[in-house]
């Protein structure tokens, strides 16, 4: 039989006891360092897909596993601190996304933790891997081919456009994909008889200059190139395309989701996902080394019907039946 006090101490131990396993159970859970250049009102589609590919893992956020989010809020030179911060934490894998500079910054803060990045360019070339199917060191992820797609843009305007000659493109001096876009464009242009004029703009104000600059030059149309800041500034560069009835194209679905005229570009919920499902495999013990570089498979050709209207353009039933979506 168990005495009084025995009994007393019984039931005033186990809310002691309880908070204790709780918090065990709270530690053993594994932490995802996530770490994005840009802002989290950009990143809503992203982490859609991130936490669905989790799930395709069985790992469900606040669950089983926890996230710890770091935005660079478009200042780039923040990245390192922040990668350096979850490197101390210390978390189970970093997730770098959102573009080159998060996933060289990620590799130059560790050796040892698992870092799964997604960028639009060859991550070869950029040396973040040895090679696609054999990455290498502690660092895998997904290529979705934005940086690639230059050319394919310019075959839509021309479609859109058909008299089209001259075309602006849009880039951010400062970001690693400007060099290649540039060329891209420039080598693209000349096969299909377009002049490019290529306009810096790494910030707000420059979008803006840059806008004056086409007022005055009326370009048949604008190809917005990929990277920060112009998801970030997405609002500013619809509405100046639309305030000076140009034609333009853009990377992503979100512009046309705000009134841009049309984009192609990869499924970027896709792309998230897989980056979940990597990251969820290498929770599970798969090391980086053994999980090939994915390239993304899946593209979207998005149209803005009511932007093309108030343009004046028809477009051509060919590209309306290649369309994924069409909005009215």
């Amino acid at each position: 039989m168990i005495g009084r006090r025995e009994f007393i101490t019984l039931l005033g131990g186990a809310p002691a006891i309880w908070p204790l396993a709780a918090r065990a159970q709270q530690a053993a859970m594994p932490v995802i360092g996530f770490v994005h250049p840009q802002s989290p009102d950009v990143t809503a589609e992203a982490l859609r897909g991130l936490r669905a590919g989790l799930k395709e893992s069985g790992y469900s956020e606040g669950e089983n596993v926890a996230i710890e989010y770091r935005w660079a809020e478009n200042q780039l030179d923040r990245l390192p601190m922040l990668m350096s911060e979850l490197v101390r934490r210390p978390v189970s894998v970093i997730v770098a996304v959102g573009g080159v500079q998060s996933a060289l910054a990620a590799k130059a803060a560790t050796t040892t933790i698992p870092i799964i990045f997604n960028v639009g360019e060859d991550p070869v070339r950029l040396g973040l891997v040895s090679s696609l199917s054999r990455p290498g060191g502690n660092i895998t992820g997904n290529n979705f081919f934005s940086g690639e797609l230059v050319a394919k843009h310019l075959e839509i305007l021309r479609e859109l456009v058909p008299a089209a000659a001259r075309v602006a493109a849009l880039v951010n001096p400062a970001h690693l994909t400007a060099e290649p876009a540039v060329r891209d464009a420039q080598a693209a242009g000349r096969t299909m008889g377009l002049q490019i004029r290529v306009l810096n703009a790494g910030s707000g104000k420059e979008i803006d200059a840059a806008f004056a600059i086409l007022a005055h030059e009326r370009p048949d149309a604008v190809l917005v190139t990929s990277g920060p800041p112009f998801a970030t500034r997405r609002v500013q560069l619809v509405q100046s395309a639309a305030y000076h009835k140009i034609p333009a194209i853009y990377p992503l679905r979100q512009y046309v989701e705000i009134g841009g005229l049309v984009t192609y570009g990869t499924s970027l919920t896709n792309a998230y996902r897989q980056v979940g499902v990597y990251t969820g495999r290498i929770l599970k013990g798969a090391k980086p080394p053994e999980l090939p570089v994915v390239q993304s498979t899946k593209f979207e050709l998005i149209i803005n019907a009511q932007t093309a209207r108030m343009l004046g353009l028809t477009v051509p039933p060919s590209l309306l039946a290649r369309a994924d979506e069409v909005i009215e």
